[in-house]
């Protein structure tokens, strides 16, 4: 029989190989999945039941369609406690707002933006009723709080003033309380500004400088005014009572008035701007008769920046949805379908087109999307 042997110099450059290879990944620990288990990718937002304070996040992979549960939970040992408002990240860090029913136990979680690792958590005087969150500058985050609520049943629920919580993320502390309206809801960065919205009563739009966290002149707009973004042409477009409205970020003068349907019986939300900045989607919803146990309904619609009237009577996607979302890069459409507070939910992909791409069980409620 013939025996086969290697040369010692292919040996040697096969040994030499493996070691150069093994060395490499040793030293390459971002390359690891395991390491940044959370680096990219798309967070959902599991609202949750509000009464049974059990809100959420998912995370869905950059690729493919397997997601994972609860993260904070799986990380952390602990659950969020409380409904998931909204989510951010800066300065490497991730900021997850949480309501909860109980007063005195809102607050405001601080993870590591990529392993989701707790680092601090901002409580109770500070944080009351967080709504929304926008990143500022590289280590600083508004986060915009009604404050203590009242009774809804008797028309006092927002019982004081709001406040924007300026979070210092060098030292995970709030070091200030700007003062807002009643139900401020919204944040929108633009340039060196942020304006915020409401929902409170108030007609004003909010303005504040982010380089001195002081309040500027506010632009009357309508009923409940809240930011949505900024168009392809530079436009703020702003939705208040069944109107988007097209403002001059650096004039603040209102430049078009868009109605948006004729059906008073529905309700509009969830304005979202295309990845081309050239068209919103929205969702107009209503609720059916006793015979459907009032179930709500609705559809999402789409149209164009340029566009002179939305008379909203052809639906873009035949679907209600809890959260709207397009990923920046893609143009993909996210949406999240909530069947009941007391299921999990799904989210919903489809092409810029319309096109259904798939569809990947959520937790409860999925109402928010972060891109990573």
């Amino acid at each position: 029989m013939r025996k086969v042997t290697k040369a010692p110099s292919v040996r040697f450059k096969l040994a030499l190989g493996l070691l150069v290879a093994l060395n490499w990944s040793c030293n390459n620990d971002n390359d690891d999945p395991q390491a940044l288990p959370y680096g990219s990718g798309v967070l959902v937002v599991n609202q949750g039941n509000f009464t049974d304070n059990n809100g959420t996040i998912t995370y869905f992979p950059p690729t493919g369609s397997t997601a994972s549960y609860d993260i904070f939970n799986q990380v952390n040992q602990r659950s969020l406690t409380g409904s998931v408002q909204a989510y951010e990240e800066a300065d490497g860090k991730g900021l997850i707002l949480v309501d909860n029913t109980t007063a005195g136990q809102d607050k405001v979680e601080i993870v590591d933006a990529n392993t989701f690792k707790s680092l601090a958590t901002l409580k109770s005087p500070e944080i009351e009723n967080p709504r929304s969150a926008v990143r500022v500058t590289a280590n600083k985050v508004y986060v915009s709080c009604w404050d203590l609520s009242g009774d809804f049943s008797n028309g006092t629920f927002y019982k004081d003033p709001g406040y924007i919580a300026v979070v210092d993320l060098t030292t995970n502390t709030v070091t200030k309380k700007i003062p807002a309206v009643k139900g401020v809801e919204t944040l929108l960065l633009v340039g060196s500004e942020v304006f915020a919205g409401s929902t409170g009563g108030s007609t004003k739009l909010t303005v504040i400088d982010i380089t001195t966290d002081q309040l500027k002149t506010g632009i009357e707009i309508g009923a409940n005014p809240n930011p949505v973004a900024v168009d392809g042409n530079g436009k703020l477009w702003v939705y208040s009572g069944g109107e988007m409205i097209q403002v001059n970020p650096q004039s603040k003068a209102i430049e078009n008035r868009l109605k948006i349907g004729t059906d008073k019986t529905r309700s509009l939300s969830k304005f979202r701007l295309s990845s081309d900045k050239q068209y919103f989607y929205f969702v107009s919803s209503y609720y059916g008769d006793a015979s459907e146990n009032y179930k709500e309904k609705g559809e999402t619609y789409r149209f164009s920046v340029n566009d002179t009237s939305v008379p909203a009577t052809t639906p873009f996607i035949k679907r209600l949805f809890s959260g709207l979302a397009v990923e920046p890069q893609s143009g993909i459409i996210y949406g999240g379908y909530t069947p009941s507070y007391k299921q999990a939910g799904y989210v919903f992909r489809y092409q810029a087109s319309g096109t259904l791409i798939d569809s990947v069980k959520a937790e409860i409620a999925p109402s928010g999307f972060y891109f990573k």
